[in-house]
């Protein structure tokens, strides 16, 4: 141990973010347990021993600790009062006193258990720092760069750390190449014996939220709200929005200029639908303007069962259903409303 150790000890401090005073005193600690691997004798692995390393020399001393006792029964912990005296006067029953005993081959051991620390305590940090800087990123949107494959699995690389797009966070249809750039939503960052672990999602609604708010400055401004937002990944998103300004118009900020804004989102969802739904306070037009495109006639809701009856066109009919009855299924989770579509000439009927 010597001045250059400490200095590139400090370095390492300052370059991995690690607590200098952590840092020492593990190494501290951890010359306390070689001391006694190594040098504690027969018997003695009970001796207490105290290990000081100066922080600016790398000066190593060890110090065996007895404490003061009328009746010495373990001369290996404890001392008298009249032997603790010859060493200070002052000494007292219970005081403990502490006698250099530091070997004189000791510095090679010490540099050696201080070594493998150091590098352990590197690890360590550079674990948490990772996953300090993921955590924080946690339901937000990144880009990474596609790197391979393996059973089902993407695997990208966030450029400190490679991410997993699993079988279920990939988007239907989806070809994944290499070298690819993807924006990705952060659904989870996990701190696991072998560091950070951080789950993505391309088929998360959380994705589009964040794309929009990349793309629509009045959505990060907070001009334009996000209400609530429905998806079927690779096929269709619905997204309900409203303005706290009366001179904006929510749809037109996501749509646009010439619907660049929302082309922009359908570029990076790969063609994905995305129908953009004005919300509304009160649940009838709410659920009227979530069946977009389709045109509603009329809407008659249960508030106890929270279920809507809409009546439309018979030309309407199979728009507002839509293709497997993904329209009236995404209006139906975007407002929280159970829809019951029938057309006008059903209506007619059944009276």
């Amino acid at each position: 141990m010597n001045e250059e150790f400490i200095g590139a000890l400090r370095e390492i401090v300052k370059e991995k973010g690690i607590s200098e005073d952590l840092l020492f005193t593990t190494i501290e600690d951890a010359l306390v347990a070689a001391y006694k691997k190594n040098y504690a004798t027969a018997g003695s692995a009970a001796q207490n021993v105290r290990v000081s390393m100066n922080r600016e020399t790398g000066e190593i001393h060890v110090y065996s600790q007895k404490k003061v006792s009328e009746d010495v029964q373990d001369e290996l912990n404890e001392i008298s009062l009249e032997e603790a005296r010859k060493i200070n006067p002052r000494y007292q029953i219970g005081d403990v006193v502490e006698l250099e005993v530091t070997p004189r081959t000791f510095g090679r051991v010490a540099a050696q258990s201080a070594k493998q620390v150091v590098v352990q305590r590197i690890k360590e940090a550079e674990r948490n720092i990772i996953y300090n800087e993921f955590v924080e990123k946690e339901f937000d949107i990144i880009t990474g760069i596609v790197i391979r494959k393996d059973k089902g699995n993407v695997f990208v690389d966030l450029g400190k750390i490679e991410a997993v797009l699993g079988p279920n966070e990939q988007m239907p249809g989806e070809e994944y190449n290499f070298n690819e750039r993807l924006k990705l939503y952060i659904v989870e960052v996990k701190n696991t014996t072998k560091g950070a672990q951080v789950i993505v999602s391309r088929t998360h609604p959380g994705l589009v939220k964040r794309l929009f708010e990349l793309e629509v400055p009045e959505i990060y401004e907070g001009i334009v709200e996000i209400k609530s937002i429905a998806r079927e990944a690779g096929s269709r998103t619905k997204i309900a929005v409203s303005s706290n300004d009366e001179n904006v118009d929510p749809m037109g900020a996501c749509v646009g200029p010439r619907g660049t804004r929302v082309q922009n989102i359908v570029n990076e969802l790969k063609n994905e639908k995305i129908d953009i739904i004005k919300w509304d306070k009160l649940p009838e037009v709410y659920i009227a303007n979530a069946l977009s495109p389709a045109k509603v006639l009329d809407v008659s809701i249960n508030e106890e069962l929270k279920s809507a009856q809409i009546i439309v066109d018979d030309s309407q009919l199979s728009l507002a259903i839509g293709k497997e009855g993904q329209n009236v299924r995404l209006a139906a989770k975007l407002t929280g409303w159970k829809i019951d579509i029938k057309s006008k000439s059903q209506v007619e009927n059944m009276e």
